[in-house]
């Protein structure tokens, strides 16, 4: 793929990158607030302003990596990332256990509206067959939020710490059998890497999802 190309290609996926991560930390923040917990708040997390959710793993170096790979590799370009957590104090909620379940599910839940916001958007666009048309942008910025969003909805809820899914198990799992789950954190993303690069179980579960939306985009 020519380097121009590739760059155009590539910043039609920053937006959709950045908007589906801050969204997903940020449902974490209001939702907990909304339960009882202001400490999301107390650190200025719950904003929509990118630089306090930014890692500098997750959000820089991890994605300038994907990028470079296209160039190095051949490879088509492929983009993902994570924000820093966003700071929940789970003996803060009103009902912990209960609670701590629905700001787990808020972000993946997020992920999922704005799926759905982006089929929308996508259905309401009409075509344009002129590959620098505006509206041609539009539309592929708003499948990658499809791709992006299903992405990032099935992977947190992945039932392994510190994974939201993880977290959701930790929450209803028996008191001893949690902690069994959160001694396990530290080791959750080694034990991740380990699936993705064994196995194909995000992909088989991403893919359906993804066609469900842009089925609903037309």
């Amino acid at each position: 793929m020519p380097t121009r190309a590739l760059v155009a290609e590539i910043a039609l996926l920053v937006v959709p990158v950045l908007a589906a991560i801050v969204f997903h930390e940020v449902a974490h923040g209001a939702v907990a607030y909304g339960l009882g917990d202001p400490t999301a708040a107390r650190h200025g997390r719950l904003t929509l302003n990118p630089l306090p959710h930014i890692d500098p793993f997750g959000t820089v170096i991890l994605p300038a990596l994907l990028m470079l790979a296209p160039l190095l590799f051949g490879t088509r370009p492929f983009i993902f990332g994570y924000a820093r957590p966003v700071p929940i104090d789970v003996r803060r909620l009103r009902h912990p256990r209960r609670d701590a379940v629905l700001v787990a599910m808020a972000g993946p839940a997020t992920n999922l509206a704005l799926a759905t916001l982006s089929a929308a958007v996508l259905a309401w666009l009409p075509s344009a067959a002129e590959p620098t048309s505006l509206l041609r942008a539009l539309a592929l910025m708003a499948r990658a939020s499809i791709e992006i969003n299903c992405l990032l909805a099935v992977f947190n809820l992945l039932p392994i710490p510190p994974l939201d899914g993880g977290r959701v198990l930790a929450a209803l799992l028996p008191r001893r059998q949690a902690r069994v789950i959160g001694m396990l954190e530290g080791v959750g993303f080694l034990v991740l890497l380990l699936i993705l690069m064994n196995s194909h179980i995000v992909s088989t579960l991403v893919h359906p999802l993804t066609r469900f939306f842009l089925h609903l985009a037309g």
